[in-house]
C-alpha cells in the first residue's frame, strides 16, 4: 500500500505542476482562444488532482474509490487550435514544446503506475489517466509539428 500512496503523492505533484503551467500559459497569451484552451487543460489537471486525493483518502481509510465518477477522457478533437496567435510564434512554440515534454512524462508514469501497483482502484484510475494525459500529448503533438512546419517556413530552415 506504501508504494500506491508514493505513487498518488507524486502524481499529485506532477498535476499540480501541470495546473499551474497551463495556468501560467493563459497568463501569457493575448490570444482569447488559446488562453481558453490552456484554462481548460488546466481545469482538468486540478480535476485530476482531486481525484487522486480523493483516492488517497480512500486507500488510506480503506474505503471504496468511485471510478463512475471519473469522466471519460476528452477526445483528440476537443480543442480548436486554427486561430492561433501567430505574432509569437517562438512564445507558442515553446510552451507547446514544454506541454509535450509534461504530458508524455505524465502518461508514461501513469503507465508505469498502473503496472506496479496492486490496489485495483488506484491501478484503474491511473490507466484512466494515463489516457487523459496520452490525448493531451497527441493533441500537442499535431499541432507542434504544425507550428513548426510553418515557423520553419517563414525562418527560411525549410528547404521546401
Amino acid at each position: 500500500m506504501s508504494k500506491t500512496l508514493a505513487y498518488i503523492k507524486q502524481a499529485i505533484i506532477s498535476e499540480i505542476e501541470g495546473y499551474e503551467f497551463y495556468r501560467m500559459a493563459a497568463n501569457g497569451t493575448r490570444d482569447v482562444k488559446l488562453k481558453e484552451t490552456y484554462l481548460e487543460l488546466a481545469e482538468e489537471e486540478r480535476k485530476h488532482v482531486v481525484w487522486l486525493q480523493d483516492l488517497h483518502k480512500n486507500i488510506e481509510s480503506d474505503s471504496a474509490f468511485d471510478l463512475m465518477a471519473i469522466e471519460a477522457p476528452p477526445s483528440a478533437g476537443i480543442f480548436k487550435w486554427e486561430k492561433l496567435d501567430r505574432e509569437e510564434p517562438k512564445t507558442v512554440l515553446s510552451i507547446f514544446g514544454i506541454a509535450l515534454q509534461l504530458e508524455k512524462a505524465s502518461y508514461e508514469f501513469y503507465k508505469k503506475a498502473s503496472e506496479e501497483v496492486e490496489e485495483t482502484s488506484a491501478k484503474e484510475l491511473f490507466k484512466i489517466l494515463e489516457v487523459w494525459e496520452k490525448a493531451h500529448y497527441d493533441i500537442f503533438n499535431k499541432e507542434y509539428d504544425l507550428l513548426q512546419k510553418d515557423w520553419w517556413s517563414e525562418q527560411g530552415f525549410a528547404p521546401f
